[in-house]
């Protein structure tokens, strides 16, 4: 049996998630609904109790009556009832044939999907092919002792911690309005000041929304100096994971690396939320840069991180990507290329 949610069936898409084996904040209707890119979609093959659900963006490709599939920001992929593993190869093999012909009905070009590190999602993306490895992401393991995690970190990480202790500085979950504009503002100057693109600059009523959502446990994590706000970092926590989801620092506080006195006290939380990782996510566009180096100064512990790159229809994405202007053989790190301005190749 196919099935296709849509984000006015929040009762029914809650249902699918939470039955899941395992899954992240990221998959949630909450998360989606605050999402403006698109329309959100949860795509489910079920054959008795057993399931895979997969949610996505659906978007129009302009000036076309196509369309494509893409992902929420995060780490999303598909879910199910069981381990990918333990599923009947003929229900995955069912589920591959009914997702196919839905891209085929709804006139789907391409499908690109972020996926889950913590999810063995490959075994089953693998049956489509198209598995694309962006690289890796840092964690926390929250597992071992606190002791054994501090004698990881990187002997400038441990410097710079010590350097906020001293000062005085001290860390506060808030959701107040004023203390939720405050890390706003700080974090959209920095996504200002390293020049990011519009993908990560969100509006403020995405920070509202996910903080006072009751689906999701999102706190707010502020550090201060003295009466003063002077970082933050906002984190999800779901089904033993805690997501380094947004992060910010003022400009002239940057010195200090209040930041890493931040995910410090952060794992903490987490240990006492009964977490077993605490996922720093990778580098920014999946590079292992410096923010990548920056978040190995925490752990040693590395986990493989994938995307779904799929073209269902080539015929037409070729003559798309011949329209943009775009080199159909273009080596630039970006999909679908049709989407991509040629400025930017």
């Amino acid at each position: 049996m196919r099935k296709l949610i849509t984000i006015d069936q929040k009762e029914e898409w809650n249902t699918y998630i939470k039955e899941s084996h395992s899954y992240d904040f990221y998959h949630t209707w909450s998360y989606h609904a605050i999402d403006k890119g698109g329309d959100p979609i949860l795509f489910v093959y079920q054959e008795k109790i057993d399931f895979i659900a997969f949610p996505f963006i659906k978007r129009s490709i302009p000036n076309t009556s196509f369309f494509d599939l893409s992902s929420v920001y995060g780490y999303t992929g598909p879910v199910s009832n069981k381990k990918f593993e333990d599923l009947d190869s003929c229900l995955i093999d069912n589920f591959k044939k009914s997702f196919l012909e839905f891209l085929e009905n709804e006139k789907i070009v391409t499908v690109f999907s972020r996926l889950n590190p913590f999810l063995n999602q490959n075994f089953l993306i693998q049956k489509f092919g198209s598995l694309h490895r962006n690289g890796r992401t840092v964690a926390i393991d929250l597992r071992c002792t606190i002791e054994t995690q501090r004698k990881k970190y990187r002997e400038t990480t441990a410097k710079h911690i010590k350097r906020c202790i001293k000062k005085g500085y001290f860390i506060q979950e808030s959701k107040s309005p004023e203390d939720v504009e405050a890390f706003y503002n700080i974090y959209s100057e920095n996504m200002q000041r390293v020049g990011s693109t519009d993908f990560y600059l969100f509006n403020k009523q995405h920070f509202i929304e996910l903080l006072q959502s009751d689906e999701i446990d999102c706190r707010l994590v502020l550090v201060y100096a003295k009466d003063k706000i002077i970082s933050g970092q906002i984190i999800a926590c779901t089904n033993g994971i805690v997501e380094a989801y947004l992060l910010g620092t003022l400009q002239e506080y940057l010195k200090d690396s209040p930041a890493k006195f931040l995910f410090d006290q952060v794992s903490v939380i987490g240990r006492t939320l009964g977490m077993k990782y605490y996922h720093l996510g990778g580098g920014l566009g999946f590079k292992e840069d410096s923010l990548f180096y920056w978040k190995t100064g925490f752990s040693d512990l590395f986990f493989n991180y994938n995307s779904w790159r799929y073209i269902a229809n080539e015929t037409v994405y070729y003559h798309l990507v011949e329209k943009t202007g775009n080199d159909i053989n273009s080596t630039v790190d970006f999909f679908p290329l049709y989407r991509l301005l040629p400025q930017q190749a």
